[in-house]
C-alpha cells in the first residue's frame, strides 16, 4: 500500500501513527513545504521570546520518520493532485503515486488588501521561519505594530514585549480576543497585558503601510499614523486549500469530510486546519483550528486509510493559554441570544468564570485566572451531561 501525506504537522503525525497501528509495512511518504522536522507551531512565540529552544519545539523525536518507516520529502511543496491517476505532483516536477492520500496542509495567514504590505520588515506570525526573520529584524529600539488582537497577535505582542520591543496592537473589534472572550473577560486580559507596556488601538485598522522600501509606519482608517520599524499581520488563519481549488474535492471554508475524515473522492482524506469536519457542540460542520483536534482527525484518517473503521465524533473550539503568566481557558460557545449564562467576576483578583448552557447542557465556558476544574467542564461538554446542578 502506498500512502502519501501532504503536510508535516499534528494531523500528519497523527495519520502516520494511525497507519502504523494497522499497517506496519506499507510505504508512507510525507511531503512538506517546510524542510524541517515536525514541530509545534503554537510554541513559536515562546521560541522568539527565548523561553524554549528548537529541541523543545519538536513534536516528535528526531528519529520519528526512521522509526516509522517514513520517507520524508521536505522543502518540496505539492503543486497538484491528479485524482484519476492517483499521483501528487511536486513543485520540482517529481510525482508521488498513492493508493491512499491525506491532505493535511493546515492553515495560512489571512492577508488583507492593505497598500504597502510588500515592504521590508512586514511579517506574518505563522511558522518558525517567520519568527527567525523577526528575531533578526528587532533590537531594544524597535517599534512594532501588530494588526490583530486575536490569539496570534496577542502571543506575538507578548513575545516582542519580553524582548523589550515597543508594541502597539491595532484591532478592528472593541476588545482583545473577541472571538473567544466576552467583554468582561476581554477587559481583564487587556488590563493585564497593558500593564506590561503593550498599547492597544481598538475599533480601527491599518489602511496603508508607510515608507519607501522598508516600513516606517502605518496609516490607520481614521487617518491617524503610528511610527514603527516592524509590522506583523496577525489578523487570522484560513484553511490552506490552494492545492485542491481546481480538484473535484468539495471545499467550503475547508475541505469537507465525513466522520471517517474521508472526502467525496475515494482514497482521499483530509484532516487538521484544512478540514471542515463535525463540531460536537454546535452539531454543524466547520473548521476547528486547534492542535489536539488536528491530531485526532489525523489519527482517525490514518486508521481508516489502513483499512480501519475509526470515527471522529466531532471536535470543539477550545483554548488554554496565558499572557505574562496570566492564564485563561475557553471552550465551546461564548454565549449570546438563546443561551443561559452564569458568571462570577472578582475585579480585585482579576478573576472571571462563566458557563454557558443550552437545554440544561453545558455548551461553553470562559475561565480567566482561576482555571481550576476546566477538565471537568470539558468532560461535561463532551459527554453532553445534563447539568441540573448549575
Amino acid at each position: 500500500m502506498e500512502y502519501c501525506i501532504i503536510g508535516n504537522s499534528a494531523a500528519a503525525i497523527g495519520a502516520v501513527e494511525g497507519i502504523r497501528q494497522r499497517d506496519k509495512t506499507g510505504r508512507i511518504t510525507v511531503v512538506s513545504a517546510e524542510n524541517r522536522h515536525t514541530y509545534s507551531r503554537p510554541l513559536i512565540s515562546y521560541y522568539l521570546a527565548g523561553k524554549v529552544n528548537m529541541e523543545k519545539m519538536y513534536y516528535r523525536p528526531l528519529d520519528f520518520y526512521e522509526q516509522n518507516g517514513v520517507r520524508f520529502i521536505g522543502g518540496e511543496p505539492a503543486a497538484a493532485i491528479d485524482t484519476k491517476s492517483r499521483k501528487v505532483a511536486l513543485a520540482c516536477g517529481d510525482e508521488i503515486p498513492y493508493d491512499r492520500l491525506l491532505v493535511a496542509t493546515g492553515g495560512k495567514p489571512f492577508m488583507p488588501a492593505i497598500e504597502g504590505l510588500e515592504k521590508k520588515n512586514v511579517f506574518t506570525f505563522h511558522n518558525i521561519d517567520d519568527v527567525l526573520a523577526i528575531g533578526k529584524a528587532i533590537d531594544a529600539r524597535t517599534k512594532a505594530v501588530i494588526i490583530g488582537a486575536g490569539l496570534i497577535g496577542m502571543k506575538a505582542a507578548e513575545a516582542l514585549a519580553v524582548l523589550g520591543v515597543e508594541v502597539v496592537v491595532v484591532e478592528l473589534a472593541g476588545r482583545v480576543l473577541s472571538s473567544i472572550l466576552d467583554e468582561q473577560a476581554g477587559t481583564l486580559v487587556r488590563e493585564v497585558v497593558e500593564s506590561y507596556g503593550i498599547r492597544f488601538v481598538f475599533e480601527n485598522t491599518v489602511k496603508r503601510v508607510l515608507g519607501e522600501e522598508r516600513v516606517t509606519g502605518v496609516e490607520l482608517a481614521d487617518g491617524s499614523r503610528l511610527e514603527c520599524d516592524l509590522l506583523i499581520v496577525a489578523i487570522g488563519v484560513v484553511p490552506n486549500t490552494d492545492l485542491v481549488k481546481n480538484s473535484p474535492l468539495t471545499v467550503n471554508r475547508g475541505i469537507v469530510v465525513n466522520q471517517r475524515m474521508e472526502t467525496g473522492i475515494p482514497g482521499i482524506y483530509a484532516a487538521g486546519d484544512v478540514a471542515e469536519g463535525d463540531d460536537a457542540i454546535l452539531g454543524t460542520k466547520r473548521v476547528i483550528p486547534i492542535l489536539p483536534n488536528a491530531y485526532r482527525q489525523g489519527e482517525t484518517a490514518g486508521l481508516n486509510m489502513a483499512g480501519g473503521e475509526a470515527i471522529f465524533s466531532g471536535g470543539m473550539a477550545m483554548n488554554a493559554i496565558g499572557f505574562f503568566g496570566y492564564s485563561l481557558a475557553t471552550a465551546g460557545v461564548m454565549g449570546g441570544s438563546g443561551y443561559e449564562e452564569l458568571a462570577a467576576l472578582d475585579p480585585a483578583e482579576k478573576s472571571y468564570r462563566k458557563v454557558v448552557l443550552k437545554d440544561n447542557r453545558l455548551v461553553g465556558f470562559i475561565a480567566v485566572k482561576n482555571i481550576s476544574r476546566i477538565g471537568m467542564l470539558t468532560g461535561l461538554m463532551v459527554d453532553r451531561t445534563q447539568c441540573g446542578f448549575f
